[in-house]
């Protein structure tokens, strides 16, 4: 999506993107109700570097993982991108003179999960909450914690897993899996117990969110992982105590 970059800020374009998918991003922040805009973003890249090819590198790289992002889950209700953008600055700043291919790859990498896992896609997940918000991770360093609690959940160690795990999804959709089955045209897969409606959705998360039970804070810049709470357990029960419909 190439615009006319005659704009006054690097970031602005982003803005403008999402601005036009949706007039309000939301944040799971129970202390804000919009997500932190990338022209503010940008503000908190550029107060850590002024390396500008960097810069650069960061708002492209960012310009393509928004596109596949809402071209692929286009009812995504919650754009918080603080976390995210922290993970990709400070990587890219240890990789020193390679910088600017870390964020090459990286941007592949995410481009690659949003097309396997997103409503394009034989899985058609309808939400990039449980990525971003880290759900996805602590699950995966719950299974080895011992060599798996120093990974970062925007590492590219973790985005290759979960390619490797999205591809395996779609080979068992292939042959038939009684868990990954293929879906009817236009149901999106909910491998949970309650509804994901997006009324249900933002209802859970904002609950989640508001108790602190959330892997990732990915509207707080300098957010600290968790990944040791029955996150998956809490959910279904959360889910129950605020009566949200069973998954049909």
């Amino acid at each position: 999506m190439k615009q006319n970059r005659e704009i006054t800020h690097p970031f602005q374009l982003l803005d403008e993107i999402i601005a036009q998918h949706t007039a309000s991003p939301l944040s799971l922040n129970p202390q804000k109700t919009f997500a932190t805009s990338f022209v503010e973003l940008g503000n908190s890249i550029a107060e850590k570097t002024c390396d500008i090819p960097l810069i650069n590198s960061l708002s492209d790289t960012l310009e393509r993982m928004l596109d596949a992002m809402l071209h692929n889950f286009p009812e995504n209700i919650f754009w918080d991108f603080d976390f995210i953008v922290s993970s990709m600055l400070r990587q890219a700043l240890v990789a020193q003179t390679s910088a600017v291919s870390f964020l090459e790859s990286f941007g592949d990498k995410i481009v690659s999960l949003m097309e396997l896992f997103g409503s394009q896609s034989e899985i058609r997940f309808r939400y990039v909450h449980d990525f971003i918000f880290g759900f996805d991770w602590a699950k995966w360093v719950q299974e080895e914690p011992q060599t798996r609690a120093v990974i970062e959940p925007f590492s590219l160690t973790f985005l290759d897993c979960l390619i490797s795990k999205g591809t395996k999804i779609i080979q068992l959709i292939r042959v038939g899996d009684a868990r990954y089955h293929q879906l009817r045209e236009q149901c999106y897969r909910n491998p949970f117990c309650f509804s994901r409606e997006p009324e249900d959705e933002q209802r859970l998360l904002t609950y989640l969110a508001a108790q602190q039970l959330i892997p990732v804070a990915a509207w707080n810049w300098n957010a600290q992982p968790v990944w040791d709470k029955p996150f998956h357990q809490l959910r279904e029960q959360l889910s129950l105590k605020l009566n949200i419909p069973k998954n049909s």
